[in-house]
């Protein structure tokens, strides 16, 4: 059952970049540092919107092409998004921020009770590095050809349960661990290719739809013709 809180409108914070002013670090106020283009990123604002945190949770998004140096300096060494502060401590690795918020904050879980679609869930978010990094390899030669397989392997892992449209039936973290990805490769693959990676792949599609019936999802989405631009200007060959 979808929560009552996906609906929450926030207006998203300017990004900063290395002429902004840090923020108060650890000063008490749990932050998510993002950068609006960054899918990984993107996972951790999805479960924070989904878990109804927009008030507990502040978003500070950061200029991944100018990046403010006391980023590095004194939020996260690694100097990735996302990252989250909690605690006077920051976490980063967007699986494991996901779950960090989904067990240490209210709101709907991210993962069902039922043992089996959890050992079902880890797989399947043991998959989405084979997933991401195939279908990003795959833009050197045809993705039509090369990428179909991860693909075909979503198709099949959604025929697993029949009791909803989500990967474990009902939403959950793997659908944000997978959805950030796809809406890239779905846009890229159809300008560049296309190439329609729900064609022909009935749950996919309908995963899709669902999936932008989400508000906590949908608010988070990037401009659709930047993100092609995006990846035109880094994964095709330059004229």
């Amino acid at each position: 059952m979808l929560n009552l809180f996906r609906s929450v409108k926030e207006v998203p914070p300017p990004t900063l970049n290395s002429n902004s002013e840090p923020p108060p670090v650890f000063d008490g106020t749990t932050r998510l540092y993002i950068a609006y283009i960054c899918p990984f990123a993107q996972r951790a604002w999805i479960a924070r919107n989904y878990k109804g945190l927009q008030d507990k949770i502040k978003l500070v998004a950061i200029d991944l092409q100018d990046r403010p140096a006391w980023y590095k300096e004194k939020v996260y060494p690694a100097n990735k998004v996302p990252a989250l502060e909690h605690n006077n401590q920051v976490l980063g690795e967007s699986l494991d921020v996901v779950k960090y918020i989904d067990s240490n904050f209210e709101g709907p879980a991210l993962l069902p009770d039922d043992p089996v679609k959890c050992e079902f869930a880890e797989e399947l978010l043991s998959y989405t590095d084979t997933m991401v990094g195939t279908v990003f390899s795959s833009f050197k030669g045809d993705p039509t050809k090369e990428a179909v397989s991860t693909f075909d392997f979503l198709e099949n892992a959604l025929h697993k349960f029949d009791d909803g449209p989500f990967f474990l039936g009902e939403f959950s973290l793997v659908d944000i661990a997978y959805v950030t990805f796809i809406e890239r490769f779905y846009l890229f693959l159809k300008d560049a290719w296309n190439y329609d990676l729900t064609s022909g792949r009935p749950k996919l599609a309908s995963w899709f739809e669902e999936m932008n019936k989400i508000d906590a999802y949908t608010q988070t989405k990037y401009d659709p013709q930047k993100l092609v631009e995006y990846f035109k200007g880094n994964f095709l060959p330059q004229k």
